[in-house]
């Protein structure tokens, strides 16, 4: 069996690279498909669910594949560091590829609403970590203009770079399903992934001999089919940071899924694009909800996510009880980042540990009082 050298080399034909490209890779991608079995049970609908699990990337997030494509492409061009706003998981993932490539990284955080994993990530990585008092909008409006009078090259998502990592996602879901499914539900923070998950699926799906909607006839993809549909996309936002639901930008956006706490989406039109041709729709969930399907997921299929992800199952959960989702449908969630990306808001959610004397009776009452009933 070969071994695997990352998205990058996996689709190199499929990828803005050629053979000169440095291509810069901690062997990210290529995250398992897992099929939930629980769930659809728990719910009593006759629907297939899987979850991509992108919290199994080398920093535990789906940021991964986008920063390697930014940083090889940043590197090929001669940047000597990069720059980025973040709520935490693209520092962490700009702060590690930036280590890879030897390279310096500056990171923009809003103070004090940032998970301490995805903080210690940055930090520990080597990056210069910025605290802002204000939030990641007033971030993102600062990078740009740094970028443009410092001359160091910008990775957040509206780097054109970033959806061309991040649409692989759809080539391994095809690859795995053999063919797409019919729905594909993911959580909506800066919006851009989204576009990028169409753009893989729209990709994959065009035919030699008529254009599909995405790339109008033009692209290098057309000399082979390897899907034949498009999945209806579903974005999900939290009640408390929900622009695109409720169509106007959210001046303080809060929740306690921290990736998605965004109130004015950078890449708003792509997603509204993606949303539009796929016949998709935009639905938000409160903390609660999130909060109750992140402890649902992890104690019913072993999948352990961060809040943010975790609204792709909350989300899809309330749709399937109204009826918005089909019986019989195949749906594919992609789950962002990994649980242990902020352990304080998990252990808030869970019974304390019992603390007793190490005796052997004491053990064994534990156990009898907490087995199973039969």
């Amino acid at each position: 069996m070969a071994h695997y050298l990352g998205l990058i080399e996996n689709y190199r034909d499929r990828l803005p690279v050629d053979e000169n490209t440095p291509v810069v890779s901690l062997c990210e991608g290529n995250t398992p498909l897992i099929e939930l079995k629980n769930l659809p049970q728990r719910l009593g609908k006759n629907v297939r669910i899987y979850a991509k699990f992108e919290g199994l990337n080398p920093t535990g997030s789906f940021k991964d594949r986008g920063m390697t494509m930014a940083v090889t492409k940043a590197v090929e061009a001669g940047a000597k560091a990069i720059i980025c706003a973040s709520t935490g998981n693209t520092s962490a993932a700009a702060a590690a590829y930036a280590a890879r490539a030897g390279i310096a990284c500056f990171v923009l955080i809003p103070e004090g609403k940032i998970a301490l994993g995805k903080l210690a990530q940055a930090m520990m990585h080597g990056a210069l970590v910025i605290q802002i008092r204000g939030n990641f909008d007033d971030g993102m409006r600062l990078v740009q203009l740094a970028a443009e009078t410092t001359g160091v090259a910008l990775v957040n998502s509206i780097n054109p770079f970033r959806p061309q990592g991040q649409k692989t996602v759809a080539f391994e879901v095809i690859e795995a399903l053999g063919d797409a499914p019919d729905y594909h539900a993911l959580p909506v923070g800066n919006a851009g992934n989204i576009g990028a998950h169409w753009a893989g699926y729209s990709e994959m799906a065009c035919e030699q001999t008529k254009a599909c909607a995405y790339c109008d006839g033009k692209c290098p993809f057309h000399r082979e089919k390897l899907a034949t549909r498009r999945p209806i996309m579903v974005g999900y936002q939290a009640s408390g940071a929900a622009p695109i639901v409720h169509g106007k930008p959210v001046e303080n956006p809060e929740t306690v899924a921290t990736a998605i706490r965004i109130g004015n989406p950078a890449s708003w039109e792509l997603a509204l694009n993606a949303q539009r041709e796929s016949g998709g729709w935009f639905a938000e969930c409160t903390d609660e909800e999130i909060l109750a399907a992140q402890k649902l997921l992890a104690q019913t299929e072993g999948v352990f996510c961060e809040p943010a992800s975790a609204i792709s199952i909350a989300g899809i959960t309330k749709d399937l009880e109204e009826g918005r989702i089909r019986e019989g449908a195949t749906i594919v969630c992609t789950l962002t980042g990994h649980g242990l990306k902020d352990p304080d808001t998990a252990i808030g959610q869970c019974v304390k540990p019992l603390t007793v004397d190490a005796e052997l009776p004491e053990i064994e009452r534990l156990i009898r009082q907490n087995l199973p009933k039969a």
